[in-house]
């Protein structure tokens, strides 16, 4: 048989390959709007289905029933737990003052110990704030109890932030709406180390090979080994982003089949239903963002949903 050929897998633009330092991703840039809205919003993944609808682009004459994979994300209530008010300085931005929410969870307790009671003191001069959310995965079914603190950016003023905090609960619809594109941030499976063969596609070598089959042949120089040569090592749990994922659906209606979700069980709260495959296992928290590279969407007709 011919020996086919392909090149190497893995990226060369993701390095150091290491395990992220958490379950879930830190978002570093934020897409700023003109209105005044939260820019993100956190679920659970649940899973896999698939639909047929009907896009509604002006450009595709023939309108036919198209077939495409989804995933389920579960966004319970988000809770505000802060303000921060950042400041530009010689060594980058650093936090002036922080203002809390008046009522908090008894359950942050489990993540971190609950701060005093302090007076709302807005700094004069601050160059940008962002709102800290709480998850409440106690609403789910997966098991948790433990909730997750994650910073959100804001665009708009600051009565618009106050507004926030005062907020008891932020739900998916006053952050997304259907038929919009967002950015997913997540961290992947994680598989611990793996050698070469696995991690990088490496073509294993002849069963008469000097020093093993599932070795790469060179290693190149023996004064200064690049990071470039296919080595063992970590292979996933690693923080990565997709830009432009369309939100087919949002919904609270029950999408969950008799015995539930393989390994996660029934969807107890407002669901999102994304175009496509998104990273993680189940249970892995997703933080979907406003996106950073704008493109038009056109309105779908959903004809049929899996359950």
């Amino acid at each position: 048989m011919p020996k086919t050929k392909r090149p190497r897998k893995g990226s060369l633009q993701f390095w150091p390959r290491k395990r992220a330092k958490k379950s879930y991703p830190n978002i570093r840039v934020w897409n700023k709007k003109q209105e005044n809205k939260l820019l993100g919003f956190i679920g659970y993944k649940v899973g896999m289905t698939h639909l047929h609808y009907i896009s509604q682009n002006p450009n595709i004459k023939l309108k036919a029933e198209t077939f495409s994979s989804a995933t389920i994300i579960e966004c319970p209530p988000l809770k505000p737990f802060s303000l921060r008010f950042y400041k530009k300085t010689d060594y980058g931005f650093q936090v002036i003052t922080e203002i809390l929410a008046k009522n908090l969870n008894k359950e942050l307790e489990r993540k971190i110990k609950m701060p005093k009671k302090q007076k709302d003191q807005i700094p004069e001069k601050y160059d940008y704030l962002k709102l800290l959310v709480y998850t409440q995965p106690r609403l789910t079914g997966i098991g948790k109890k433990k909730p997750e603190i994650i910073e959100i950016g804001l665009s708009g003023d600051l009565e618009f932030a106050k507004s926030l905090l005062n907020q008891n609960e932020i739900k998916i619809q006053d952050v997304f709406k259907e038929n919009q594109y967002v950015d997913i941030h997540a961290i992947t499976k994680g598989k611990g180390i793996q050698g070469p063969v696995k991690r990088f596609g490496v073509s294993l070598r002849q069963h008469k090979a000097e020093k093993g089959t599932r070795r790469v042949g060179s290693l190149g120089n023996w004064m200064a080994k690049t990071w470039r040569v296919a080595h063992a090592g970590q292979m996933g749990f690693f923080k990565r982003t997709e830009h432009n994922k369309l939100i087919f659906k949002i919904s609270n209606e029950n999408i969950a089949p008799k015995s539930g979700f393989h390994k996660y069980g029934s969807v107890k709260n407002d669901y999102v239903i994304i175009k496509g495959s998104v990273a993680g296992p189940k249970k892995r928290l997703i933080v979907m963002t406003e996106p950073i590279r704008d493109k038009k969407a056109f309105p779908v007709n959903i004809i049929s949903i899996k359950k």
